[in-house]
């Protein structure tokens, strides 16, 4: 708080595009912290709110339902992969994963079974609730409750450079902890917040398989990777060997408002089936399934499925790759990458790459002066544009990472 310039203050927005107070405008290119895919005060999302507020604003999602929570899980399921079957909603990512892990652990308690150990990558990030920030690794982020954090088995994600060490770590966990390994969590394809890590699908598919052999519970973390992000609708749809539990957030109501969504299996489901009440899932938030932002979210879903959205997800996606083409001889950047709608790259300076890189404020300065909202990881800069981007203002967005070497060094 001291050392931080005072907020901006936005009263507007369009498009891919948000306005001041003093009516400057900004290219909003990580989509407002990676939530907003449709663009901002998106009229048909906001008529779809309206006409649910109208009609009725809350109620308590505990022995009643709702025709939007009703009508939502069945077109999440449509598109997620088709092995799940089941959704659970609570309020944003962080929730959605506390509710993954939950249900794992408790899967295997209700059957007399002691599983306590949770597998996931090194680098990751889960979200700030205690159990996600045990599961993401370790870091400036959780170092403040380090002793309070439960014990997770951390290994390599599958980089390149460490594919080989990734497969051979997961060996070694499995054969010293098999049998009270419960899950294995993961961001598919792309690790967000520990700064845009890449890797392939045929990595991870060999990690999983692995796992299926020793009955762990698979959980992949799709609060970033989903709803179009990674090309396809999920990343998991990438895998031959699918999640048996999937969390959803961010994107899910278009940008509008919190809503948090974990799928999962048939035989995860019933396994919480019983006449003892103490094997009950007993997770509720008050605001669980809002009626408003699940309307929000099938409003966001009929825009997503629409042939125009697609057809924008693969224009971001080529305009990524072309960026990459013309700037590998660029002198200031390295390890240039995307992944669908998600490029990133490392600004070089003599600092080691990471979130507290002293070059972040330099650049996030930078890029706001040229009026583009660009959030660096660190050194680290990530271009993740709600779809509706115009070829125009995604240009504006590249020139400014191009010249900002030639302006900051």
């Amino acid at each position: 708080m001291q050392s931080t310039d005072l907020p901006l203050g936005i009263v507007r927005g369009e498009g891919a595009c948000l306005y001041d107070e003093n009516g400057r405008k900004y290219i909003d290119a990580i989509s407002s912290w990676w939530v907003n895919i449709h663009g901002h005060a998106h009229p048909y999302i906001a008529d779809k709110v309206y006409d649910q507020l109208k009609k009725m604003e809350h109620v308590i999602f505990a022995g009643f339902t709702h025709e939007p929570a009703v009508e939502l899980a069945e077109k999440l399921l449509s598109i997620l992969p088709g092995n799940q079957s089941k959704i659970f909603y609570s309020d944003n990512g962080s929730t959605a994963v506390e509710v993954a892990l939950k249900m794992s652990l408790q899967y295997w308690n209700n059957q007399g079974i002691t599983k306590n150990k949770i597998l996931a990558f090194e680098h990751s990030y889960h979200g700030d609730t205690f159990g996600a920030m045990s599961v993401s690794g370790r870091s400036g982020f959780t170092k403040p409750f380090a002793g309070l954090l439960f014990d997770v088995i951390h290994i390599p994600p599958p980089v390149s450079g460490l594919k080989e060490e990734s497969l051979s770590a997961l060996t070694t966990a499995i054969a010293n902890a098999e049998n009270d390994i419960a899950a294995f969590i993961f961001e598919p394809l792309v690790l967000g917040a520990g700064g845009m890590l890449m890797y392939e699908a045929g990595e991870l598919d060999e990690l999983i398989a692995l796992c299926r052999q020793k009955n762990i519970l698979i959980i992949a973390d799709e609060v970033m990777t989903g709803f179009g992000r990674t090309g396809k609708l999920f990343a998991s749809a990438q895998l031959k060997n699918k999640p048996d539990i999937i969390c959803l957030s961010k994107g899910i109501t278009g940008g509008t408002m919190p809503l948090g969504a974990t799928s999962c299996i048939e035989k995860i489901f019933n396994g919480f089936l019983s006449d003892d009440k103490a094997k009950t899932f007993f997770h509720g938030h008050s605001y669980t399934a809002n009626p408003i932002a699940c309307a929000a979210a099938l409003a966001s879903y009929d825009l997503l499925v629409n042939p125009v959205c697609g057809n924008n997800i693969k224009k971001i996606t080529e305009s990524h790759e072309g960026f990459i083409e013309r700037n590998k001889a660029n002198l200031f950047l390295k390890n240039i990458r995307s992944t669908g709608t998600i490029l990133a790259m490392d600004f070089i300076n003599n600092e080691q790459i990471s979130y507290f890189n002293s070059l972040r404020d330099t650049l996030y300065n930078f890029f706001l002066s040229k009026g583009i909202i660009l959030r660096p990881l660190g050194n680290t800069v990530y271009v993740m544009p709600p779809y509706c981007i115009t070829e125009e203002e995604l240009n504006a967005v590249y020139g400014a990472i191009e010249t900002a070497g030639n302006v900051l060094y």
